[in-house]
């Protein structure tokens, strides 16, 4: 079974409810508005606070970490895929540090939140967990590991020009932001991207 790759930041990992608590708790938004990471992003834009946006992403990615949630049905789809004995990778990108605010570190902090719900729970060796800090980083390591698919929710990434031609390219797109991008095979749920998966590990068994 080839290797499957996946993004970690938005794609296992969910920050909405997280982001939403987060700028409750500082003032910044209307309890009214939806829990959502898109939501209070434009919501701080609109009201011209792009530096309380950018110093909040540090301290969720940083302080807050360990309260960030996975997406529902992808620790599901870890658990299937150790059971079929298919290897993951995770392969992300960020910098090292936050733009504003406290220097926490953020590849630590993600490293630590993978650690304790992932390899503790055997879902993944450490061995393949990867935090870059540039996305041509990203890439080049995403065809260095050698993923037969690899998910992500930036369709920038899967369709760079360096991205590996070898690997399959899949879309995590719950909020169905992305109508346009019609040449890549786009999923809304994890419960979907294990239903596709199941697919190619019969076939391929």
């Amino acid at each position: 079974m080839k290797l499957v790759g996946l993004d970690f930041d938005n794609t296992i990992v969910s920050y909405d409810a997280l982001f939403h608590q987060v700028a409750l708790e500082k003032s910044l938004i209307p309890e009214s508005l939806p829990k959502s990471k898109v939501a209070v992003r434009d919501f701080l834009r609109q009201a011209d606070k792009e530096d309380a946006w950018t110093e909040m992403q540090g301290y969720v990615y940083g302080a807050r970490m360990a309260d960030a949630k996975a997406y529902p049905g992808v620790i599901e789809f870890m658990e299937r895929a150790a059971v079929s004995g298919v290897p993951l990778a995770i392969v992300s990108h960020k910098t090292l540090h936050p733009f504003l605010g406290p220097k926490y570190d953020l590849h630590e902090a993600a490293r630590s939140w993978v650690n304790d719900e992932l390899v503790a729970k055997k879902l993944i060796k450490p061995d393949l967990v990867f935090f870059e800090l540039t996305r041509d980083d990203k890439i080049h390591r995403i065809a260095k590991t050698g993923c037969g698919s690899f998910v992500d929710d930036l369709p920038e990434v899967l369709t760079a020009p360096a991205f590996p031609q070898d690997t399959r390219g899949i879309l995590f797109d719950p909020e169905g932001s992305h109508e346009d991008e019609r040449e890549i095979a786009k999923f809304a749920s994890w419960q979907e991207i294990a239903a596709y998966f199941e697919v190619v590990w019969k076939t391929h068994k």
